[in-house]
């Protein structure tokens, strides 16, 4: 196993890494809809908080050297149903084409109040 880390994993409060590589699967932690650089939950509602997530997302990504069509699957979660329908305008936005398998999970309220939550699986295309 290999963790990946962003340039913003040291700030996590966590015991956890925001990627872990393993036998040619990047296993991408849950990405909240908090700006790293801020620590601040954008504002704007569920579009821009699934945007923040997403963006969340493609930094361990990019730790790998990965991009959005490297994704397998995906794994959201959000404390309301009512958000289905713009989660996923802004899911099928960001992976355009490419259709990851997913789930949409309804939840409890998330951590810092945050309306959408990320995981992700992505292939690596060479095995180190």
């Amino acid at each position: 196993m290999k963790p990946v880390h962003t340039e913003y994993s040291k700030q996590q409060g966590g015991h956890y890494v925001p990627g872990m590589e393993y036998n040619g699967v990047l296993y991408i932690s849950g990405q909240l809809s908090k700006d790293p650089q801020t620590g601040m939950v954008p504002s704007g509602g569920i579009k821009a908080e699934a945007e923040q997530a997403l963006a969340n997302l493609e930094l361990v990504l990019k730790a790998r050297s990965l991009v959005r069509e490297d994704v397998i699957f995906c794994r959201v979660y959000t404390p309301d149903v009512v958000y289905w329908d713009e989660i996923n305008d802004v899911y099928a936005k960001f992976f355009g084409e490419h259709k990851p398998a997913r789930a949409i999970v309804p939840t409890n309220p998330l951590h810092f109040g945050c309306l959408i939550e990320i995981e992700a699986m992505a292939a690596i295309k060479e095995v180190e």
